[in-house]
């Protein structure tokens, strides 16, 4: 592509699973509550004895979207057309150089664009909040933005590329649309369990295949002269 001979594009993905520590559960388990509609003291008890435990769980299980609780498990990435880059993370102790990996792999001297599927609303957050907890080291500022905007210069988010802003398009969806190879089965609600369950090699390739994906979804708007 002729836009390469100018500018470095940076394609990339992460994988994110919920905390993994007991005692959060526990803090979940103190904080649900019955729904307003229970009122009566014995139904309410009767919630608790129910419905507590699970309420908890799916509290718990949420944190996979809060990168002050959740982890990053998974990151992949690509300069252009370059080949794919894929840090997994087995235990949390391969956290930290996994983020550190992909910060340093970043180009803070040249210009450069991130790029990647609801990456605003998501993706750099989360590792901005995961490098504050962890310790480590951001990039510059030009080269990784603190609080992304959609129309900042450097980044390119192919979900508000296609969607426009405030509205959302699946990544398999938008595949679909274009005739590109979907999700083939698994998916992101799938990781938790795959990685718990030591299944680290799916997902690592499923990472590096939607990085895959984001390129060759970015390459249709790049064709149109977006």
């Amino acid at each position: 592509m002729d836009n390469y001979q100018n500018e470095t594009f940076v394609y990339f993905d992460l994988e994110t699973i919920p905390s993994q520590s007991p005692a959060y559960l526990e803090r979940c388990l103190g904080k649900v509550k019955p729904p307003a509609s229970i009122k009566k003291p014995e139904s309410i008890d009767k919630w608790y004895a129910e419905s507590a435990e699970t309420a908890a769980q799916d509290m718990f299980d949420k944190s996979s979207f809060d990168g002050g609780r959740g982890h990053i498990c998974t990151i992949a990435w690509a300069k252009n057309d370059g080949e794919i880059k894929c840090f997994h993370a087995a235990t949390l102790e391969e956290e930290k150089p996994l983020l550190t990996a992909f910060f340093n792999d970043l180009d803070p001297y040249h210009s450069q664009t991130l790029i990647g599927h609801n990456i605003i609303g998501f993706d750099i957050g989360f590792m901005r909040k995961r490098a504050v907890a962890l310790g480590v080291k951001l990039p510059g500022r030009t080269t990784f933005p603190r609080d992304p905007k959609p129309w900042d210069k450097n980044l390119k988010d192919t979900m508000i590329m296609w969607a426009g802003g405030g509205k959302t398009v699946a990544l398999d969806e938008l595949c679909d649309i274009m005739g590109i190879k979907g999700k083939d089965g698994f998916d992101g609600s799938m990781v938790a369990d795959a990685w718990r369950n030591g299944e680290h090699g799916k997902i690592a390739e499923y990472c590096q295949d939607d990085v895959m994906r984001v390129r060759e979804i970015h390459k249709r708007f790049m064709a149109v002269d977006w």
